[in-house]
């Protein structure tokens, strides 16, 4: 194809050579330079690839695209074109490389802090019982039909994107339900398309460090560009951040929430515990022009904050016309891995398994929890390795605090000493008054943790979630919560 026809959408100036050349592919992997193909010179954190720009020219590159001047071009057989931001002309010349496959399907974007995985599989669900074809993009993996890719990033590059999209258009799927990252927005991965629909589920301090957010300022901000990039913006206007986050929006809104004045609300939420589950049961009602709901739904995952996320999901699919009978029945066997789920070892304890990973997660998993009124409330977790330390007191003292006793084990040491991790965490819980022990290895942590259940307790294993694997010193080792607790049981004689 021709250079120009890629840039229908972006400014650019040609600096050298001629934009009627013909090029093969798109790059921006240096490592992937190929004869006739366009480089894109991307900037990123620990490398630039503006410095491999005379080796792609050199390697048959048949054109760059540079957001500055580069030395020693001038010699080479190459088309050069600059841009203002490289990042940004890439979600746009990735669309129009893979033939712009986003229009051809229905784009719906979550972001916010948490509940984003278990709202998008909320909503793949919702939608599939309802007859159509659904692909998934998110933190655990992505699904294009039958295909399940494990997920690098929440959100993937851009160019990784559109191909994802245009895998599921040659797979016959209509619409596509996505994680949107604060990081995404901030690197314009999800430039070059327009999201049918964009969701906000909350919004907390995270994701602050040198190599994400500069502050909250900005990562609020971040996540408020959605929703100058959608038709429709749906979001938890219970969120004391909501107002800010959408200033300057450009899109329809649409509010959710348990307060009133939102245009769809859940009321009367009860907690349902039985036979080793739990759950959540609330009417859902609303002021909606066009869409008065009546009808209630009982979901087996816990806490208030499942109510937020299936709210969002019912908002979602009223813009598909989605029958309430399917949406009920969508709702009542959802299921997401590592958020909120359950393994059932015994009718006379509940215990669960999730991702809670910080401070944040772990305080809000530990007080909805605690609303179910457990005779213990038993908490197993670790803290990954060469990751910030400060985590691991705070995820201590809230354990110490909110939970009757703490099983401190290993989660991801990766390249430091688990023991020293473990000893960090044991700091953080002597601040307060909560009883603990510590067992370094996992599966022995998590054996205890089943064999010393008591009626009435519930058990969660706080921190791997979805993760398969254990990760010691660069290597990830095999390691599945789920097996492992089939094991465990094995052991005991009750499988």
């Amino acid at each position: 194809m021709e250079l120009h026809a890629l840039f229908e959408k972006i400014q650019y100036r040609c600096l050298q050579g001629s934009a009627r050349r013909q090029v093969t592919e798109v790059i921006y992997d240096s490592r992937k330079v190929s004869s006739g193909c366009l480089f894109i010179c991307i900037k990123g954190t620990d490398f630039d690839g503006h410095d491999f720009a005379l080796e792609a020219a050199r390697k048959g590159a048949a054109a760059l695209v540079v957001s500055r001047e580069v030395e020693g071009l001038e010699d080479q057989d190459v088309t050069v074109v600059q841009v203002e931001d490289t990042r940004y002309a890439m979600a746009f010349l990735s669309a129009a490389y893979f033939g712009h496959p986003a229009r051809k399907l229905k784009v719906i974007g979550i972001t916010g802090t948490k509940g984003k995985t278990t709202t998008s599989y909320m909503v793949k669900s919702i939608l599939e019982n309802a007859g159509r074809r659904v692909g998934l993009v998110g933190t655990i993996e992505v699904v294009i039909g039958k295909t399940r890719i494990h997920a690098g990033n929440t959100t993937p590059e851009s160019y990784l994107l559109q191909q994802y999209f245009a895998r599921m258009v040659e797979e016959g799927l209509d619409t596509v339900v996505m994680e949107v990252s604060s990081q995404a927005l901030k690197m314009h991965r999800t430039q070059g398309f327009e999201f049918e629909l964009g969701i906000f589920t909350n919004l907390e301090p995270d994701h602050i460090s040198p190599a994400e957010h500069a502050d909250f300022e900005e990562y609020l901000a971040c996540k408020g560009r959605l929703f100058r990039q959608c038709k429709v913006g749906i979001v938890n206007s219970d969120d004391k951040n909501c107002e800010r986050l959408i200033q300057g929006h450009t899109c329809v809104l649409e509010r959710y929430g348990l307060k009133e004045g939102a245009d769809l609300r859940a009321e009367d939420p009860e907690f349902v515990r039985e036979e080793g589950k739990l759950g959540m049961r609330f009417h859902i009602t609303g002021k909606n022009a066009g869409y008065q709901p009546d009808f209630y739904v009982q979901l087996p995952m816990p806490g208030r904050f499942s109510v937020y996320n299936a709210l969002a999901a019912v908002a979602v699919c009223r813009h598909f016309r989605v029958r309430e009978d399917d949406m009920k029945r969508a709702f009542a066997s959802v299921k997401v891995k590592g958020r909120g789920e359950p393994v059932r070892v015994s009718d006379r304890f509940t215990l669960l398994i999730d991702y809670a990973h910080n401070a944040m997660a772990l305080e809000s998993l530990l007080t909805s929890l605690r609303e179910y009124q457990p005779r213990r409330l038993v908490c197993v977790f670790g803290c990954g390795g060469n990751r910030a330390r400060q985590r691991r007191f705070e995820m201590g003292e809230i354990s110490g605090r909110l939970a009757d006793l703490t099983v401190i084990t290993s989660d991801n040491p990766r390249f430091e000493d688990p023991d020293a991790i473990m000893e960090d965490i044991r700091t953080g819980i002597c601040r307060t008054d909560g009883d603990y022990l510590a067992i370094r290895d996992r599966k022995e942590a998590i054996a205890y943790a089943i064999a010393h259940g008591e009626e009435g307790d519930i058990i969660v294993l706080a921190g791997k979630g979805h993760e398969d694997y254990q990760e010691i010193k660069g290597v990830k080792y095999p390691m599945d919560e789920r097996v492992l607790i089939r094991e465990i049981l094995a052991g005991l004689g009750k499988q």
